[in-house]
């Protein structure tokens, strides 16, 4: 499980993706997840972070639902815990029915399990 999409957690967008490419073509071994965890953090704009959006697009499209984590690291992001949440649940049109419920939650919990 690679946590924090492998970003620096103190970098901002663009550098903080400038890693992405490798990430996604870790994404042919079925055995590494990602946590999409302090994403807010990377971001240059304010709420939604619209900056981000595309970065957890392209992640999710190579990991899908089933190896694609939400997280918040809310010890040290710049937004309320809502925000960090509502982020994800509302601003990614993308992201929705089944999807939405294994990434914020149910997937993290079966891989747990499985792993």
């Amino acid at each position: 499980m690679i946590d924090h999409l492998a970003c620096n957690p103190f970098q901002k967008l663009p550098e903080a993706a400038a890693h992405l490419d490798a990430l996604v073509a870790l994404a042919r071994h079925p055995d590494i997840a990602v946590k999409a965890t302090g994403v807010p953090g990377m971001a240059t704009e304010p709420y939604p972070f619209a900056d981000t959006h595309g970065v957890l697009r392209r992640v999710f499209d190579a990991f899908g639902a089933e190896r694609m984590f939400r997280g918040t690291d809310i010890t040290r992001l710049r937004c309320s815990w809502r925000e960090a949440v509502t982020m994800f649940t509302e601003e990614l049109p993308w992201l929705r029915g089944r999807d939405l419920e294994l990434v914020m939650g149910r997937t993290v919990a079966d891989w747990i399990g499985r792993h």
